[in-house]
């Protein structure tokens, strides 16, 4: 497997002024594989974390966020071992069986427990990140960045949205409105940020989520500026029915009332696993992540570099270079190219004037160096390249490998 790491680009324009004109080399910059969405025994996966950092890691993924919900996977917890068996999603084996095979028996920590009137029953620790991390991050090769899953409600409307690089746990703060809800627990986010001086990334978790968030709501919350484009989950109704727009649709609709109407910056698109079953079932991991253009390794660069535009979601299709030339304004692609493999991508965008068709697309370019120049009468521009090759591991039926670029051109 070719690690992303490895993989220089020419550079990429797009929230920041410019990389050359904000002193950022390109070739300084490298690619950096990241999942933010993921869960573990701490809340309702059916693994330990230390396991599912693992797995990424084996898979070729930088980094990767543990997302637990409205916790950071810290201080002590202990499980019965039967809630912990019975969460797996396949008949046979052992799911702490397989955790001493990978860590050994004097990593595993089991006690047993007696209560009154009740047989003993045994317990297993599970393990705070950082007890773990020095083992898995050694290398230099891959990073864990402390994150956690914000789940909130109003009424019956689910809002989740993940705090990625967080540095204290943060409860969830509710609200009088869908809106509001989602205001207060970001504002809440932006307060850790600044207490602790650290950039944390804060994206809106799958909107169609028993169709939760709608594009107007999405729009006007203008703290919110990152929201999950697609999500590995099956249920999260990423493609809409009848009477709801799917995720896509909900990204261009929402930016196109926050460029057109509101004047104000869009939202980013990420996509991500919101993985929980690792011994079967089917909200698996490896189905989307982030592929993020930094200097380094390291949390605080790479969420500075998903602030400044510096990324693209995929899940699967692979870019070497995505560039905005302002002056041209045309957005240019290079697609890495796999063996018997064609691509197609889409430049959509809306145009001024024309609210009722928000996303359309504007061209389709077949190849491995797709480019689109505005004609001057878009309010944003954005590309999705889809592969013919199926996904290997689809959360919808006849899916196919995909990646996405930002909007580009919404500056005046």
């Amino acid at each position: 497997m070719m690690k992303f790491s490895a993989i220089r680009s020419a550079s990429i324009c797009l929230l920041a002024p410019c990389l050359l004109a904000s002193g950022l080399h390109a070739e300084e910059l490298q690619w950096y594989k990241g999942n933010t969405h993921s869960h573990t025994l701490w809340s309702d996966g059916n693994e330990f974390p230390e396991m599912v950092a693992v797995w990424y890691k084996e898979q070729g993924y930088d980094f990767l966020a543990l997302t637990d919900h409205n916790l950071l996977s810290r201080g002590e917890s202990w499980m019965p071992v039967p809630a912990v068996e019975a969460r797996r999603r396949v008949k046979g084996g052992s799911t702490i069986d397989q955790y001493r095979a990978k860590f050994g028996d004097d990593w595993v920590e089991t006690r047993s427990v007696e209560k009154k009137g009740k047989d003993a029953v045994g317990e297993v620790r599970i393990k705070g990140l950082e007890e773990f991390r020095e083992r898995l991050e050694k290398d230099g090769k891959f990073l864990l960045i402390e994150a956690e899953e914000v789940t909130d409600r109003f009424k019956g409307h689910q809002i989740h949205i993940n705090a990625i690089n967080l540095s204290e746990p943060i409860k969830a703060q509710h609200g009088d409105s869908v809106v509001e809800t989602i205001r207060n627990n970001l504002r809440a986010i932006e307060v850790d940020a600044r207490v602790f001086g650290k950039p944390v990334l804060a994206h809106i978790n799958h909107p169609n989520f028993h169709y939760s968030l709608t594009a107007e709501q999405l729009a006007e919350v203008l703290e919110a500026r990152f929201m999950e484009i697609y999500n590995g989950h099956p249920g999260v109704n990423h493609l809409g029915d009848e009477k709801h727009p799917g995720d896509e649709a909900l990204w261009d609709l929402a930016n196109t009332i926050r460029i057109g109407k509101l004047s104000a910056p869009p939202l980013l698109g990420v996509a991500a696993d919101d993985s929980h079953y690792y011994h079967g079932g089917d909200v698996s991991p490896g189905r989307g992540w982030v592929m993020v253009q930094s200097h380094e390794l390291e949390a605080d660069d790479l969420v500075g570099a998903m602030k400044q535009g510096r990324f693209y979601a995929s899940s699967g299709v692979v870019l070497d270079k995505v560039e905005f030339d302002r002056k041209q304004r045309t957005l240019s692609l290079n697609i890495a190219a796999v063996d018997g493999v064609v691509f197609e991508t889409r430049f959509i965008g809306t145009r001024k004037g024309t609210m009722e068709k928000a996303g359309e697309v504007l061209d389709t370019v077949d190849g491995l160096t797709p480019s689109y120049q505005m004609e001057g009468d878009e309010l944003f521009v954005r590309a999705v390249v889809t592969s013919s090759r199926d996904h290997p591991n689809p959360s919808f039926q006849a899916q196919h490998e995909q990646a996405w670029t930002q909007p580009v051109g919404w500056r005046k």
